[in-house]
């Protein structure tokens, strides 16, 4: 079993959602609704949501909201420890 190459395997995967929402547009801004409200809540910093979505995607498997949560808490200030 190879690794799986996880920054190409992002814009491979924004690729195919932008794709996506060229041919379903209203369930790409559907979705993107659902995103972006539970950071209007205000209950957890964003760094925190980006953490716990993680969490819930390891324990998924899901490798793309996995690449995407990374990639997101990293933005939100998480860092890995050295």
């Amino acid at each position: 079993m190879s690794m799986l190459e996880w920054n190409g395997y992002r814009k491979q995967l924004a690729t195919t959602i932008a794709e996506l929402g060229r041919a379903a547009p209203d369930l790409v801004r559907g979705y993107r609704m659902l995103v972006t409200s539970r950071a209007k809540s205000g209950a957890l910093e964003a760094k925190t949501r980006e953490l716990v979505a993680l969490a819930v995607a390891i324990t998924l498997r899901c490798d793309g909201c996995i690449t995407t949560h990374v990639e997101l808490a990293r933005k939100q200030g998480a860092r890995t420890k050295s």
